[in-house]
């Protein structure tokens, strides 16, 4: 097998990106790996996004190229759910709406800094979003 198709898409995508964050992604790309072992992996505006099968569920934000943001999210149409609550002890989370949230992360030692914590809310926020 050529070494080009061992490439995936995400992998292909993040070698010809050019973004000042580059090594935060990559390291928020392998935590989110490692916490949540098994999720399908694709680009979906423009970034990294990931999910159980079809379902996205975290997606990272790399627009405009000066940030580097985490969406927690429960897909692309989420149900209007009033109840839904998620808890974030260690208040990392911004909540754009009660089921949308965004981590941001300053560089790449602030993502390996909420390392812990992340893997945590992340491997949650898989477990209590799928269907």
């Amino acid at each position: 097998m050529a070494v080009a198709e061992k490439l995936r898409p995400v992998d292909t995508y993040l070698d010809s990106l050019e973004h000042r964050h580059k090594p935060a992604i990559e390291s928020l790309r392998r935590l989110i790996h490692d916490a949540v072992p098994g999720l399908v992996e694709r680009i979906k505006w423009n970034a990294p996004s990931f999910g159980p099968g079809e379902d996205d569920r975290i997606t990272m934000r790399l627009h405009p190229g000066d940030r580097l943001q985490l969406i927690l999210h429960r897909g692309a149409k989420a149900g209007a759910d009033d109840l839904f609550r998620f808890e974030d002890p260690d208040k990392l989370i911004s909540w754009a709406a009660p089921d949308r949230g965004v981590v941001t992360f300053r560089d790449e030692a602030d993502v390996l800094a909420k390392a812990q914590p992340l893997s945590e809310i992340l491997r949650r926020w898989v477990a209590c979003t799928t269907r």
